[in-house]
């Protein structure tokens, strides 16, 4: 069910928990440009890494995540979660990735 804000909305096993499935954050460079970095969860166990810096016009979907960017996930991952924002599943995969790969 789609709500008046326009995000998808699932039913939980309490009341109604919002289900975007996507993180974004920005932040500035050392050289003083700001990134945006999105995440995707597509499904299938996979997340999405897209960055865009202020001063290029296409997103780069290529670069690898660093490990500042799998700690900026995991705690804005983790927030959510705790605020009912995030599927446990997401949290969980975000875990294992993240020890996995940063």
């Amino acid at each position: 069910m789609v709500g008046k804000t326009g995000f998808l909305w699932g039913k939980a096993s309490v009341g109604f928990v919002l289900m975007k499935r996507d993180i974004e954050w920005k932040e500035k460079l050392d050289d003083g440009v700001k990134r945006t970095v999105r995440v995707k969860f597509p499904g299938s166990g996979k997340i999405k890494w897209q960055f865009k810096r202020s001063d290029e016009e296409v997103w780069d979907y290529d670069t690898p995540a660093s490990p500042e960017d799998w700690k900026t996930l995991e705690e804005k991952v983790d927030a959510l979660y705790h605020r009912r924002r995030a599927a446990l599943r997401d949290w969980e995969l975000v875990k294992a990735m993240r020890a996995e790969h940063g």
